[in-house]
């Protein structure tokens, strides 16, 4: 299981001192952005990006949680983005929006919030990613909801590569890898885990 760092912020200046904190520990970082309509609150720009990540030699992956992602693509390419994923809950159409993803070269993946239910019927064959939120998405923190379990389940069993966000600590972190899942996506608890992993290995 791949674990990485996610920057969610307001301020750049605290996504950029945050960026200094673990950027030697990871090869990948994924930035959420939230545009005050999918979510209360809202992200620092996209086109600051490249200011406060200057490292051509990271992969970045922007966490769209916007209405209608398939409009932020370009930005996200500005922003030097590798894979990108949207939120389904304000998306008209995610075919469109995976395939106009892949055909600017980018991974492209595909979210639900914890409670939007998931359909494995519903995703495009070409998805990369299939991420579940494992709380309420926004700036909030929230312990982990067991429906997320129900969710890994069903996409691990249609074959699906899977990612997890929100909420998670060593433990959980222990059990998303027992389920089987192939991304958690961490905040605070980043560092710890890595840490903690580094002593197993």
């Amino acid at each position: 299981m791949i674990i990485i760092p996610t920057i969610l912020e307001k301020d750049p200046i605290m996504a950029e001192e945050r960026w200094g904190d673990i950027k030697s520990k990871t090869r990948w970082v994924s930035l959420d952005v939230i545009d005050g309509v999918f979510s209360y609150g809202r992200t620092f720009d996209l086109e600051q990006v490249r200011k406060i990540f200057p490292d051509d030699n990271k992969l970045v992956e922007v966490h769209l949680m916007v209405k209608e992602p398939i409009g932020w693509i370009n930005k996200t390419i500005e922003a030097g983005a590798s894979r990108i994923i949207g939120q389904v809950e304000m998306m008209s159409d995610k075919s469109s929006f995976v395939a106009k993803a892949k055909e600017e070269g980018l991974e492209a993946g595909l979210g639900w919030d914890i409670e939007t239910e998931f359909d494995p019927k519903e995703v495009p064959p070409e998805t990369d990613v299939v991420l579940f939120m494992a709380r309420k998405s926004g700036f909030e923190p929230q312990p982990v909801d067991d429906k997320v379990w129900i969710k890994i389940k069903a996409a691990k069993k249609a074959g699906f590569r899977v990612g997890v966000d929100g909420g998670i600590n060593k433990k959980i972190a222990d059990k998303l890898e027992e389920e089987g899942v192939d991304i958690a996506y961490v905040g605070s608890n980043y560092l710890n885990i890595v840490n903690e992993k580094t002593k197993r290995n």
